[in-house]
This record gives structure tokens, sequence and C-alpha cells, in this order.
């Protein structure tokens, strides 16, 4: 299957959005591929204002979340690998999510499941209950 990320990603700003709040992007500023303004990147992350009024062109694809913005009157294009995004939140309460792809379901294979059988010597029965 699919990694669910970008699924996730969508299905938030969207929600996040759709209750008037304000999406914003957690991102890890070192993960190769990334194109975000350096000067207000802190300690190797930055977060990024992704709501319909901060952004033109917004792309939130299945491998890059990809937009035009403006940081410090100066026009840009942002890239963020989807690798790169950490967490969206929404920054009137934070509530969102943070992603941790060391531990992804997405690249787990889950346990098959034991077969339901009787322990030994306890087969099953049926009672009658008046």
């Amino acid at each position: 299957m699919t990694p669910s990320k970008p699924y996730v990603v969508r299905a938030i700003y969207d929600w996040i959005v759709d209750n008037n709040c304000t999406p914003h992007v957690l991102v890890d500023a070192d993960v190769e591929g990334v194109v975000v303004p350096v000067d207000y990147v802190n300690e190797g992350q930055i977060v990024l204002n992704i709501s319909p009024t901060a952004v033109v062109s917004l792309h939130l694809g299945n491998d890059v979340i990809a937009f035009s913005g403006r940081f410090g009157g100066v026009p840009m294009e942002v890239f963020l690998p989807l690798a790169s995004v950490l967490g969206i939140y929404a920054r009137e309460n934070g509530q969102g999510m943070i992603f941790d792809d060391d531990n992804e379901a997405d690249d787990r294979t889950p346990p098959e499941p034991d077969p339901i059988s009787p322990a030994p010597g306890n087969k099953p029965s049926l009672k009658l209950v008046k």
C-alpha cells in the first residue's frame, strides 16, 4: 500500500481550514531537497503558515508540499519533500498531528493473527440453560 502520510496531511489541513483555524507545518529543514527561507530556520527546523490567505498555489501532493509565499516581503517558491514534514497543526489551539517516521505504520507489516483454537483438552461444548 502507499504511505498514509500525504493523505493524513491533506485531511488534517482540510479539517483545520474548515474550522477557521490557521494550518502550520513543522519542517525539518535539513532534509535533502527542502527549499525554505534559511533566515527563518531555527535549530534545523522551521514552522510555516500554509493557510489559504498566506500562500499561493498550494500543492499538497503525495511526495511534496509546494507553494509560493512571501518572507519579509520577498517572494519565494517553497518546496517540502514529505519526508521533511514533521507535523501539521492549528496555530490557534495546537491541535493536529506530529509524525514519527521511525515508527510509521506504513513501514511495518502487522503480525499475522493467531488462529482461534481451543486449548488442548478443552473441546467446545453447548449447555442447555432452562
